[in-house]
């Protein structure tokens, strides 16, 4: 009798030959792509510091350069042209956060390990979600979590997962302090009638993770309730304290507390040390937002309130802000291991990874998982602990010299300094008595605005803006390892010779002042 099932379809037989596919390359012509590649970005990051920034293209000359309009290709184009090109655009039209005069946002320039480390990690292309799947990226995945750690004082033993950055390394942690403390299995029930108010507690100068988070966990945003800050922009523990205080009067249950370790705008430490015995006498999860500042706990003059980052039940962390990792590589450390899987385990009958080791799906949001944690991984090993503290130690000593030549300026006004944070604004010698004149005021903010456009659009240097004490500012962040004294004492000048000229043409619209 036949084996073979009556009607089915005849299968042609492969012939023993190597399949032909539009996007195979040799090893020939992979290593010729790959070594002209490797020569171009090596040249590129040799001669970074003679470029501008930015050259602060328009979209539509962006548009034009790349064809934006035009259709899919029918058919396909020779590899090497196509790197060699887009390598080109990239160079010519991209803004430079690899650059030393680039302090504008908390995004560090990559190490070229870390460059070279994600070209090793998609050429394995690890999904590194569960361990069967990626049996050494888990591993390394792990013992990056546990080196993180110990670099920033947090407890032996954790748990952690990497994740993209530091809005949703922030929202796991939020989304684990939901699991614990919301008092009812909230995953399965969701918000029931009959439950009290979550709220979450958090101060005005938080990151906007906070928003998107309490959005996506289903609290609302109004379940934030925004602390009032001190005169150094750090949270008022006493004000905390009435406010969980009025809310567990009015039946309500406090779910979380954030205090932020290094605040986006001036860099500032909530007092962690005080937030957390709060937390422990109260019973409520406490969150650290320590994306930009967290990973200098352990730097010599670091603000004393970094200590207490260890006492946290779960901690945000962005290596590509101070571990100088390329973007994306965010990561969240929790005391106890458990809580992200209550907060995300499912497993479904299809899944057939075992639980002997790390399976990573259980413990974030994504089940397919890039390799992030190998460009962190190889960063750590070459640098080592010594090496990553000297260097964001050299961040800070760097802010501080910044902060000092722009204070010594006649025309800079010098208004705060933390971290690797300065702020300061460009204040014509004329106006500098006048400056709190609700005029002079306005025009000093609209002034330092449009310097701050023409200092973004010029490439010379890159800086961002900050509202300090209703005050327009300037604000530069070094997170760089590339940046020099030389391009730190270059700003005050470039400031001033930008600012005269804004004065210059605003100054006449504004008469008299």
């Amino acid at each position: 009798m036949s084996a073979t099932t009556p009607n089915a379809p005849s299968i042609s037989p492969i012939p023993d030959t190597t399949r032909a596919s539009p996007l195979t390359m040799d090893a020939a012509a992979f290593r010729d792509a790959g070594h002209q590649l490797v020569d171009e970005i090596a040249a590129f990051l040799e001669g970074l510091p003679e470029r501008p920034v930015t050259r602060a293209v328009s979209p539509e000359t962006v548009r034009a350069t790349l064809d934006a309009g035009a259709s899919l290709p029918e058919t396909g184009q020779d590899a090497g042209s196509i790197l060699e090109r887009v390598a080109s655009q990239l160079f010519e039209q991209s803004l430079f956060n690899g650059h030393p005069r680039f302090w504008g946002y908390i995004t560090a320039g990559p190490a070229p390990i870390g460059i070279l480390a994600d070209f090793l990690a998609s050429a394995v292309n690890a999904n590194v979600g569960a361990w069967r799947l990626s049996p050494v990226a888990s591993e390394i995945e792990a013992q990056t979590i546990r080196w993180i750690a110990e670099l920033t004082g947090y407890p032996a033993g954790c748990g952690g997962i990497l994740v993209s950055g530091g809005n949703m390394a922030n929202t796991v942690g939020l989304f684990a302090a939901r699991a614990a403390k919301a008092g009812w299995d909230i995953r399965k029930r969701g918000f029931v009638a009959d439950a009290p108010r979550l709220r979450v507690y958090a101060t005005t100068g938080t990151h906007t993770w906070i928003e998107k988070a309490t959005d996506l966990a289903g609290l609302g945003t109004d379940c934030i309730r925004w602390i009032p800050t001190d005169a150094d922009h750090r949270m008022d523990v006493a004000a905390l304290r009435a406010a969980v205080d009025r809310d567990r009067k009015a039946g309500e249950r406090p779910l979380a507390i954030v205090g932020t370790a290094g605040s986006v705008s001036v860099g500032s430490v909530d007092p962690l040390d005080e937030i957390a015995a709060f937390c422990q006498e109260t019973g409520i999860w406490f969150h650290v937002d320590g994306a930009y500042g967290g990973l200098a706990a352990r730097v010599p003059g670091a603000p004393a309130a970094l200590a207490a980052l260890g006492q946290a039940d779960s901690v945000a962390l962005d290596p590509h802000k101070w571990l100088y990792a390329p973007l994306e590589a965010g990561c969240t450390l929790v005391r106890d291991e458990k809580v992200l899987r209550d907060a995300f385990s499912y497993n479904p009958p299809y899944y057939h990874f075992g639980t002997a080791a790390h399976n990573y799906y259980d413990l974030g949001p994504q089940n397919s998982r890039g390799f992030r944690a190998l460009k962190v991984w190889m960063a750590l090993r070459m640098a080592g602990r010594a090496g990553y503290l000297q260097m964001m130690a050299d961040d800070i000593r760097l802010s501080e010299r910044m902060f000092a030549r722009v204070s010594a300026h006649p025309e800079i006004e010098a208004l705060t300094q933390a971290l690797s944070i300065a702020t300061f604004r460009y204040v014509p010698s004329d106006l500098r008595g006048r400056r709190e004149e609700k005029d002079v005021a306005a025009y000093l903010n609209r002034m330092n605005e449009t310097l701050l456009e023409r200092l973004q659009n010029g490439g010379e240097a890159f800086v961002s803006n900050a509202i300090v004490n209703d005050r327009y500012a300037l604000r530069a962040c070094i997170v760089n390892f590339r940046t020099s004294e030389a391009d730190v004492d270059a700003l005050p000048d470039l400031v001033v010779r930008i600012g005269r000229e804004v004065d210059a043409i605003l100054r006449p619209e504004h008469r008299p002042l």
